[in-house]
């Protein structure tokens, strides 16, 4: 696998702690037992960047990570599956209804879908939003390790034919094998090469600045 310098620099429960960078971001979405955490500590081959819980659906804030200097992913909450209060999920939505509606960074979003299963309504919900508001879209069908070799691809053209997406836009992945995390990295850097064409990068990572801090913030 490709190695990846990454780190955290910051969990925002809302606009007012937005890390300041002009780089662009890379989304993660999926439901709250996807294994979204997994997903991302295998991408960028860390094993304890992303927390990975017994019980899905407790992480509540956007958390951000400098991935090789050039571009953040963002970490957002899972749907679907957590047993939250009414007023809870009131203030979970408008997190994310304004963080989607407002953050310009944002460049790319991974939706990640059960490749054992097909998308459930809530996965089919997210994908028509992030249509409906010309996000670029490339989907990551987590725990294809779990399917049988002889069908897989009838897995995945199940996924593409419901979502609506090219299936070369679908990428079996699998956290336990490691399998399937360079091809869809290179299908996130095909998309940020439109960002980051003059090889934009932070050459030190202070100089991104979390608001509310005083200096800049060391991630």
């Amino acid at each position: 696998m490709i190695s990846h310098e990454a780190s955290f620099i910051v969990s925002s429960s809302g606009k007012d702690s937005w890390p300041e960078s002009d780089l662009p971001e890379v989304v993660v979405v999926g439901r709250s037992n996807v294994g979204k955490s997994s997903f991302i500590n295998a991408l960028t081959n860390r094993k304890k960047l992303a927390y990975v819980g017994s019980t899905p659906g407790k992480t509540q804030l956007l958390n951000f990570f400098l991935i090789d200097k050039t571009w953040v992913l963002v970490d957002v909450p899972g749907y679907g599956y957590a047993k939250l209060s009414k007023s809870q999920l009131q203030k979970l939505g408008q997190m994310m209804d304004e963080y989607f509606g407002e953050r310009e960074n944002i460049a790319c979003v991974v939706s990640l879908v059960d490749a054992r299963h097909a998308p459930s309504a809530d996965d089919l919900d997210m994908i028509d939003y992030f249509k409906q508001t010309g996000r670029q879209v490339i989907i990551g069908a987590t725990k294809i390790d779990k399917v049988p070799k002889t069908k897989r691809l009838a897995a995945l053209k199940t996924i593409s034919r419901d979502l609506k997406i090219p299936l070369k836009y679908v990428y079996p992945i699998s956290s336990t094998e490691k399998t399937g995390f360079d091809e869809i990295c290179q299908a996130i850097l095909a998309v940020l090469g439109k960002d980051i064409a003059q090889e934009k990068t932070v050459d030190d990572p202070k100089s991104i600045i979390v608001p509310g801090d005083e200096h800049q913030t060391e991630v």
